[in-house]
């Protein structure tokens, strides 16, 4: 791979140039920008209520995000429910496999230069956390990981992605969706090019401020806190009778503090004194129901579910909405986001880590606007069922299907250096001559007028050997998914509506083919029976 040092020539996604001096050293190890290694959250949930939540939602509005990040990273440490549907949607990017595809219409070196690309990231081997890690701009509207070139054997390449606090970083005033580091000045510390992964992951559109799922989640996490304090409260005196004590008129106040402090721990302590002449009265235990309080702790954390998952179904059960087929659509719906989720990751990754690599290090490098891109394979193994068998008729009605093109749909790798293939077993010529020898022995032997050899070649014989044909090789499984695919389409409805669907999709089946098989099949074998009564 060939050597770049040309600073005018190598350019990043902006057109900023590439400078060796930069990409070696980290951008927040700068003196001037020291006083950020020393920080350390102010847990801005302590004490939360709508009307400081609202100020700092409106403090990162004109461009503070450090108390809108610090109270992202409490509400998902302090909420167990937060966090575990968080949780799902980051791992849920974990699983998916990822390919670098080369740039359109690509020359022979770049297909060698993007093969070489990918085994660089697989040997790396921190893609899978580096991409969980981004995640957390799902929360927060955008995250930031620096980066340190090295150089050695003539190979530029990446030490592993260090993540930085969102905290650390403000906007411009003026460029409001445009991210700087926080110094000493009023605008901030201006990116290094090719020294930072900058994600953004809006969860609606508008300024990055205002991106992170976190604006929408800290109203349902202020309610049910409130609900969940209320409960504790109602807890700890529920159950427990009311104590009343009376002292005499002229008491002293320390007779009233010793009368107090025995009211007060005999309902713990099971005992206690007071002065002679005071009473104690106990009355009826305090009664109510925490229905109300599990209400809304309830709606809270569905409501958190539907922001971050775009559903309950696949989170919890009540035993009433949660039937399968909805648990189905709740679960396409998470996966659709998933697929959002690894558009957006995918983006950024060849934005800022693929193309500088590629710049960097290939010798197809011509321009930043053209370089291998990062893609995700979200290609479900449903998908490959589904595809096989209108493949099939496509090729029986004499369609002509590229193999390149099934190769790309289905991800499937064509064989190099004479791998070994998947193939169909036939069924073995000579032993269908054996059976078709004994088939005429036996007919000889129970004495037929016809001549053994001679019936081999009848049209019956060639016609229920067809027909057999067609149950080994998978005629008949065609015919019979044609009828039932309409059935099948409708089988994610609910149970109760199978019948009527069922009387009203019949009619529409496609039974032709399986009609006519089967048919055939009576045919012949009614044929063989006359030919050897």
């Amino acid at each position: 791979m060939q050597e770049k040092t040309t600073e005018s020539r190598i350019l990043d996604a902006t057109g900023r140039p590439f400078k060796v001096r930069e990409a070696k050293e980290l951008q927040t190890d700068d003196v001037r920008l020291a006083g950020l290694h020393r920080t350390f959250s102010n847990h801005p949930s302590s004490g939360l209520t709508p009307a400081s939540a609202a100020s700092i939602l409106l403090s990162a509005e004109q461009g503070d995000l450090i108390a809108q990040c610090e109270l992202a990273e409490d509400i998902e440490e302090k909420d167990g429910h937060l966090f575990a549907e968080l949780d799902k949607r980051k791992r849920a990017l974990i699983g998916v496999d990822y390919y670098l595809e080369p740039p359109s219409n690509p020359t022979p070196q770049e297909k060698a230069d993007t093969e070489y690309l990918q085994q660089m990231l697989e040997e790396g081997g921190w893609i899978k956390s580096l991409i969980k890690s981004i995640a957390d701009a799902i929360l927060k509207g955008f995250s930031m990981h620096e980066l340190a070139w090295s150089r050695e054997l003539g190979e530029w390449f990446v030490e592993v992605p260090e993540y930085r606090d969102p905290s650390w970083f403000m906007t411009h005033p003026e460029r409001r969706n445009e991210l700087r580091l926080r110094d000493s000045t009023h605008e901030g510390a201006e990116l290094w090019p090719f020294g930072w992964i900058k994600h953004i992951h809006p969860a609606k559109s508008g300024y990055v401020s205002r991106s992170g799922l976190v604006r929408q989640l800290i109203w349902p996490f202020i309610f049910k806190n409130y609900s969940v304090r209320d409960l504790a409260e109602f807890l700890e005196i529920y159950g427990l009778p009311l104590r009343i004590g009376q002292y005499p008129a002229g008491a002293s106040d320390g007779e009233k503090r010793a009368l107090l402090n025995a009211v007060m721990s005999i309902g713990h302590n099971a005992g206690g004194i007071m002065p002679k002449g005071m009473v104690m009265d106990f009355h009826s235990a305090a009664t109510g129901q925490a229905d109300p309080f599990e209400l809304m702790m309830t709606w809270a954390e569905k409501t958190m579910s539907k922001v971050i998952l775009g559903g309950t179904l696949t989170t919890q059960a009540d035993g009433k909405s949660s039937t399968n087929a909805l648990g189905n659509v709740h679960n396409e719906v998470r996966q659709e986001l998933r697929d959002a989720d690894l558009a957006l990751v995918a983006e950024t990754l060849t934005r800022d880590l693929i193309a500088p690599l590629y710049a960097l290090n290939c010798k197809s490098y011509r321009s930043h606007r053209r370089h291998p891109r990062l893609v995700f394979d979200t290609t479900e193994a449903e998908d490959l069922r589904a595809l096989a068998y209108p493949l099939r008729a496509f090729v029986s009605m004499g369609m002509q299907i590229p193999q390149n093109w099934l190769h790309e749909k289905t991800r499937i790798p064509k064989p190099a250096n004479g791998e070994a293939v998947l193939v169909i077993q036939q069924d073995d010529p000579n032993a269908t001559a054996a059976s078709q020898t004994a088939l005429a022995a036996l007919s000889a032997k129970e004495g037929a007028a016809k001549q053994p050899d001679a019936s081999l070649n009848e049209p019956s014989q060639t016609a229920l050997d067809k027909a057999l044909d067609a149950l080994t090789q998978g005629q008949m499984s065609e015919a019979y998914m044609g009828m039932v695919e309409p059935l099948l389409a409708q089988l994610q409805s609910e149970p109760e509506q199978l019948r009527a669907q069922l009387e009203q999709n019949y009619p529409n089946m496609d039974t032709e083919q399986l009609t006519e098989t089967l048919a055939r099949l009576m045919f012949v074998a009614e044929l063989w029976g006359m030919a050897n009564a």
